[in-house]
């Protein structure tokens, strides 16, 4: 658990990476745009549109495979897993439901935990539900929010990702800056570039490296220097853009001590809206 298996994390890691370019040759093209009005109606335009597709992503189900390549020191395989989920929507909060792992059902014992834990989410009262959903979007937003502060932002020019006009962003951190919030000291140790969508300023692309190291969790894991992060996203609905593609190269100390890479590939597919007033039901397991 390098990152943490809650797949906002790993999301919001590969956003925020992208929001710190200090690239040479980006800085040498750039124009003084920096701070300017148009700048500024930009960020702030896309710190909406991405709190609003944050906040609609609830009202989705949808697939996700999860590949998991971890190796040594020396580039050995020490582990290998792909699970397969279907993200579904019990008394409209959210429940990752294991389909598969390794191209096999849940085990037995898998099978028998996953129906505990949707049948406790059943048994949430509304007030429950909607505070346990109002603690899990408490980081998100607070990380989002806290984006317009930690940076200078430079408009580096346009280009077409995925047939969509795109601004292309730089943020440098603003000097004096003070970290907020449990992700905010993330900043000062990434790099990279932000593809923000011309039309609806949704966030279409993310590309990012980390330039010094950092920890996470209970500083456990420390994520080192020169591992890589990308993601991409596509546009849901009226305007909401969901991730799509999250890509991670990382090299990492565990308990300080012990070197892994981890390769991890995160897809997500089928997007549907969720109809309103039709509870989710778990299928029942294949057979094994």
């Amino acid at each position: 658990m390098w990152i943490s298996e809650h797949r906002n994390v790993i999301i919001l890691l590969a956003a925020s990476s992208a929001l710190l370019a200090q690239n040479d040759d980006f800085l040498v093209q750039s124009q003084s745009y920096s701070n300017t009005p148009e700048v500024r109606q930009i960020v702030d335009s896309s710190i909406a549109a991405t709190e609003r597709s944050w906040q609609g992503r609830f009202q989705y189900t949808y697939m996700e495979r999860d590949e998991d390549r971890r190796l040594d020191s020396e580039g050995h395989v020490k582990s290998e897993k792909v699970d397969v989920s279907r993200m579904i929507l019990v008394n409209g909060v959210p429940f990752e439901q294991l389909v598969e792992r390794d191209g096999q059902p849940p085990s037995a014992e898998g099978e028998r935990k996953q129906k505990e834990k949707l049948a406790k989410l059943q048994r949430e009262t509304q007030e429950e539900g909607a505070e346990r959903l109002r603690k899990e979007e408490e980081d998100t937003v607070s990380l989002v929010r806290e984006i317009p502060k930690a940076f200078d932002f430079q408009l580096m020019g346009e280009e077409v990702v995925n047939g969509r006009p795109a601004y292309v962003l730089q943020a440098t951190p603003h000097p004096g800056y003070q970290a907020q919030g449990k992700y905010g000291k993330m900043f000062s140790k990434l790099e990279g570039k932000l593809w923000v969508d011309k039309e609806d300023f949704g966030w279409i692309k993310a590309d990012g490296q980390v330039i010094q190291p950092f920890s996470l969790g209970l500083f456990l894991v420390r994520v080192l220097r020169g591992s890589h992060i990308t993601m991409e996203q596509t546009r849901v609905g009226e305007g909401s853009w969901v991730p799509e593609h999250v890509e991670i190269q990382a090299a990492a100390k565990i308990f300080f001590i012990k070197s892994l890479r981890i390769d991890r590939v995160l897809t997500y597919s089928d997007y549907r809206l969720a109809e309103a007033g039709v509870p989710e039901i778990m299928p029942p397991a294949r057979q094994q």
